[in-house]
């Protein structure tokens, strides 16, 4: 594989495919990944009543409702009822959003959560950036003010019965919020982290800090683009997107958190990538064919990713 090509390739494309000055977490963006080795055991899979399944919730039926209807558009791929009923999330808690960018989550979250409640989002490390190569000095010099600008702009989507809010970046976090998160979500935010694990670590960190700000008992919940089983490390290394969930499991449990369970909520089998796919030639992204009406047609046909959705709780002692 021309991996050395593909990896400027995509570092291009990033820049193109994520808004504004950071990035949102979201499936239109190619900042996000990563893997190495992995075990080639399959991941236990549990079902959703056993681990706090999508019942009905009307409080989080009716924040749901209540959002504007491009929101509402991508309901249907990202199951939002379903996953944040899936890790446990209720109003009152303290949770940490990893990557909420443009603040699709981030939204929910806030009206959900409730005055009560409190939103943090968690950017990449600031060593990161510059490995993207389509970052200049003067674009991560300004992420250095994040951890403050962000709150200023996510305190603007919510009113006064929202979560407060606040943000960190990983490597960086204040001490004041060690151990004090309910739940810690990677919502299609491990990617990157693990593409660039070999040269800062950054996955390992960003583990270990949401290890460290959970509470104990506290939930860890990932949803990230599902690489198949049968593909190799390399190109399953997160510079496309995907990641294998065994590689997965295997970073949350050398951290010391436990898996709890997985769930189809966001499962899509229809998704079969080949050796030369990207996980952005999917909706809504659609890289590569949007001037191609046949070839985007056939993409929005597939659908979004195939993601696993899998819990981790941070044990009692």
């Amino acid at each position: 594989m021309r991996f050395l090509a593909t990896f400027f390739t995509l570092s291009a494309l990033a820049l193109t495919a994520c808004s504004g000055e950071t990035t949102a977490t979201d499936d239109t963006t190619m900042m996000d990944q990563e893997p190495t080795q992995m075990a080639d055991e399959t991941t236990p899979q549990a079902s959703d009543s056993a681990i706090g399944g999508a019942a009905s919730n009307p409080t989080l039926t009716a924040v749901l409702d209540s959002q504007p209807d491009e929101v509402k558009a991508r309901y249907a791929a990202r199951h939002p009822q379903e996953t944040l009923s899936f890790f446990g999330i209720e109003p009152g808690m303290t949770v940490v959003e990893a990557l909420p960018g443009g603040g699709w989550y981030s939204k929910i979250l806030m009206g959900y959560l409730g005055a009560d409640g409190r939103l943090t989002g968690a950017n990449y490390a600031i060593d990161l950036w510059p490995l993207f190569g389509s970052y200049s000095a003067e674009r991560v010099k300004k992420l250095e003010t994040w951890p403050t600008d962000w709150p200023e702009t996510a305190a603007s989507w919510g009113n006064a019965d929202a979560a407060s809010v606040d943000a960190f970046m990983f490597g960086n976090v204040p001490e004041t919020k060690l151990g004090t998160a309910d739940a810690v979500l990677f919502v299609r935010a491990l990617h990157n982290l693990a593409r660039f694990e070999s040269e800062g670590g950054f996955l390992t960190e960003a583990v270990a800090n949401a290890y460290d700000v959970l509470k104990p008992g506290g939930v860890l919940g990932v949803v990230q683009h599902s690489a198949p089983d049968t593909a190799s490390d390399e190109w399953a290394s997160g510079s496309r997107g995907y990641l294998k969930e065994a590689f997965v499991v295997a970073t949350m449990e050398a951290a010391g958190f436990e898996l709890v369970g997985g769930s189809d909520i966001n499962a899509n089998p229809a998704d079969q990538p080949g050796a030369d796919d990207i996980v952005w030639r999917l909706p809504p992204s659609l890289s590569g064919s949007k001037e191609n009406p046949e070839q985007a047609a056939a993409m929005q046909a597939i659908g979004e990713s195939n993601r696993m959705t899998l819990k981790f709780v941070k044990p009692m002692s």
